[in-house]
């Protein structure tokens, strides 16, 4: 049951154009108690009078003044009380100290054609790998995100490779944690004053998916097999992968980004709200 005192926290906040071709907020919030969603709908009118700093993913609201549905799951909200600020993300010396870890990666790389390669992306688009999440939602979703969900595929690498992957050519695998995900810098965009992320609708035009931008590049440089391990990272179609793992018998290098990825996403799911 709806009470003023309920103190909820920020999931998601896009907005869209009405019928009418006013603005409309879609706002979801979770009651951290029960971990039940709300979903809410905030007009022009009220979205006017409201800072967009208050809807950054993990801050911590109460509703002054809404009207509820009967089952108390949707509400029309005209005002809010920010109770606590979720930090954005890294800082900027975080930052910086993350980027110069996946450098030395970068700089282990043997392969001189592959170093250069993956080096000249990452200093070019330094500005954009400093600030960029790993997501609108799901996992690492805040500035700097990215970088970190980066760097957790490099050491989960880094461990597997020694105990169970000796055989495997570590410069590709590296370069290939590297660049998996390269292609969000593009497909979000991120305010680093409110902290909110959405798509790039230009990114949406030209591209399918982060995944199809990391394996183009690849490919269109001659790295057929990083590419190759990019495109099964997401393991199945449906899920966005190029290459369907369930429906290939493929060499283990190829599993190996999927898995990797896929820990540092799960263990990832955190927002703002708990970088501490």
């Amino acid at each position: 049951m709806f009470s003023t005192d309920t103190v909820y926290e920020v999931v998601t906040f896009a907005i869209g154009d009405t019928k009418s071709g006013t603005k409309m907020g879609k706002l979801q919030l979770k009651d951290p108690n029960n971990g039940e969603l709300l979903n809410c709908i905030l007009w022009e009118e009220a979205l006017n009078r409201m800072d967009s700093k208050l809807f950054r993913s993990g801050n911590q609201l109460k509703i002054v003044s809404g009207s509820f549905n009967e089952k108390y799951n949707n509400c029309l909200i005209s005002a809010l009380e920010l109770i606590k600020e979720a930090k954005t993300g890294l800082d900027e010396a975080e930052r910086e100290k993350v980027f110069e870890e996946l450098l030395a990666y970068i700089n282990n790389i043997k392969d001189e054609k592959l170093k250069n390669f993956v080096l000249d992306i990452y200093k070019v688009n330094k500005e954009k790998i400093l600030v960029s999440p790993a997501a609108k939602l799901m996992h690492h979703n805040y500035i700097g995100g990215l970088m970190v969900h980066t760097l957790e595929c490099l050491k989960y690498a880094e461990t597997n490779m020694e105990i169970f992957f000796q055989r495997v050519n570590h410069d590709d695998v590296i370069a290939a944690c590297l660049l998996h995900d390269i292609g969000k810098i593009f497909e979000y965009t991120i305010d680093t004053e409110s902290g909110l992320i959405d798509y790039d609708e230009n990114f949406r035009k030209e591209w399918i998916s982060h995944s199809q931008y990391g394996f183009s590049i690849c490919m269109n440089a001659g790295f057929k097999k990083i590419a190759k391990m990019i495109a099964a990272h997401h393991a199945r179609t449906d899920w966005g992968a190029i290459v369907d793992l369930n429906e290939k018998d493929l060499e283990p290098i190829y599993y190996l980004i999927h898995h990797i990825d896929d820990l540092s996403a799960k263990f990832g799911q955190i927002n703002v709200a708990m970088l501490g």
